[in-house]
């Protein structure tokens, strides 16, 4: 196992030497995503609703521009993340976006208490225009995580933005 992590660190900083592209969700970071789920139709068994605000779910995100969350709602689309944190401090708030054809189609936010090495399973609502999400395999890529004692982690490879999805 160790042998393995050293090898791919070696070769993710080989790559950043040579000025390789690096995928924004193979950097290392404070959360690693275990399971992408994202549904047209029903979520997958085993996952709860993430965190969901009284009223109408906006926030900054981490490209400035302030991004709508629509709520988990049948029979609109789902986004289905099994993640952990593996930092030794608590997560308070992950920022994730969803990446297909090599764009950000969508953001979801999850906010609460995410110790080091708990696995979360959370459903999100997605905007109904995210599918179809043609060819390719789509990803889920950390863009923020902070954490309880008010330090913030940014992804430093930020997936491509397509501005279409602040349009609702």
């Amino acid at each position: 196992m160790i042998l393995r992590c050293l090898s791919a660190a070696l070769l993710l900083c080989a790559a950043v030497v040579v000025g390789l592209p690096v995928a924004a969700d193979a950097m290392p970071g404070p959360i690693k995503v275990q399971a992408c789920n994202p549904s047209s139709g029903a979520p997958p068994p085993g996952y709860i609703s993430a965190y969901y605000p009284a009223g109408v779910f906006w926030w900054q995100d981490v490209y400035g521009y302030r991004y709508y969350e629509p709520r988990l709602t049948a029979p609109n689309p789902t986004l289905s993340i099994d993640y952990m944190n593996t930092w030794p401090k608590p997560a308070s708030s992950v920022e994730f976006g969803l990446v297909a054809r090599g764009d950000l189609v969508a953001e979801v936010k999850d906010v609460g208490t995410f110790s080091q090495g708990a696995e979360i399973k959370h459903n999100f609502g997605l905007n109904r225009n995210v599918f179809p999400l043609g060819t390719g395999l789509a990803r889920c890529v950390p863009l923020r995580v902070t954490f309880a004692d008010g330090t913030k982690w940014r992804n430093p490879r930020l997936p491509a933005l397509r501005r279409t999805i602040y349009m609702h």
